[in-house]
C-alpha cells in the first residue's frame, strides 16, 4: 500500500466535484430530519449502513479487477432506484475520472461510470489494494455529508470533526466487509437501500434553488 497514495485519493481537495454534493443531506435537512450534530450522526450512521456499505463493496471489486467495470456498473444502475441519484454518481464518476487521468494512467472503462466503480480504478492504478479503495469509499461519503452539514446548518467543524473521529472505527468496520466481498460476483455483493435518500433525492433535483447538485 502507498499510504500517500491513499491519502491523494482520499483528499476532499482532490478536483472530482464532491463539494458540490451533498450525499442527501440537504432535503434531509429541509424536510426537519436532521437539525443539528447529532442528527448529522445518524444520517451517518445510516449512510455507512446502507449506500456506504454498497459503495465500499463496489469500489474494492473494481479495484480488485478493473475488467469487471462495465458490469459493476450495471450493478450499481440496478442497486440505484432513484434517477437523480444515478445521475449524481456518474457526474462524481465523470470528474474523478479527469482528476484520476492527469496523475495515473487509466484503462478505458467507459466516459461516465458510477463513482465507486471509477474510485476502484483509479486506487488499481495508484498500486492500491481493494481494502484502501473500499476505506476511501466510506471515508469520502461520510466526509463529504460532514462538510455539507457545516455549511448547510452553520455547525461548528470542531464538532463536526469530533463527531467523524468517533465514526471512524465504524467507517473501518463498514470498509473492512466491503473489502471482504471484492471477489463476489455482482449480483452477490451488498445491496442495502435507503429509500428515504431516493425519495428525497428525487424531490432535491426539482427544486429551483438549492446549494448542492445533490
Amino acid at each position: 500500500m502507498s499510504l500517500a497514495s491513499l491519502l491523494l485519493l482520499a483528499d476532499g481537495r482532490l478536483p472530482s466535484g464532491g463539494h458540490a454534493h451533498s450525499g442527501g443531506l440537504e432535503p434531509q435537512i429541509a424536510n426537519g430530519r436532521v437539525r443539528n450534530v447529532d442528527g448529522l450522526a445518524g444520517f451517518l450512521r445510516g449512510k455507512l449502513a446502507t449506500t456506504g456499505l454498497v459503495s465500499a463493496a463496489f469500489a474494492a471489486a473494481a479495484c480488485a479487477d478493473v475488467t469487471r467495470s462495465a458490469e459493476l456498473d450495471g450493478g450499481l444502475d440496478a442497486r440505484t432506484p432513484s434517477p437523480a441519484l444515478r445521475k449524481a454518481s456518474r457526474a462524481q464518476g465523470r470528474a474523478l475520472l479527469r482528476a484520476g487521468r492527469a496523475m495515473w494512467s487509466l484503462p478505458p472503462i467507459g466516459r461516465e461510470p458510477h463513482q465507486p466503480v471509477a474510485l476502484g480504478v483509479l486506487a488499481a492504478a495508484a498500486g492500491l489494494t481493494p481494502a484502501d479503495a473500499s476505506i476511501a469509499a466510506a471515508h469520502g461519503l461520510v466526509t463529504g455529508s460532514a462538510s455539507a452539514g457545516v455549511r448547510l446548518l452553520g455547525l461548528d467543524p470542531y464538532a463536526v470533526h469530533a463527531l467523524l473521529a468517533r465514526l471512524a472505527p465504524e467507517c473501518d468496520r463498514i470498509a473492512a466487509a466491503a473489502a471482504a466481498r471484492a471477489g463476489d460476483p455482482v449480483d452477490d455483493l451488498p445491496a442495502a437501500g435507503a429509500p428515504l435518500l431516493d425519495i428525497g433525492a428525487e424531490h432535491h433535483a426539482t427544486w429551483e434553488v438549492r446549494l448542492f447538485a445533490s
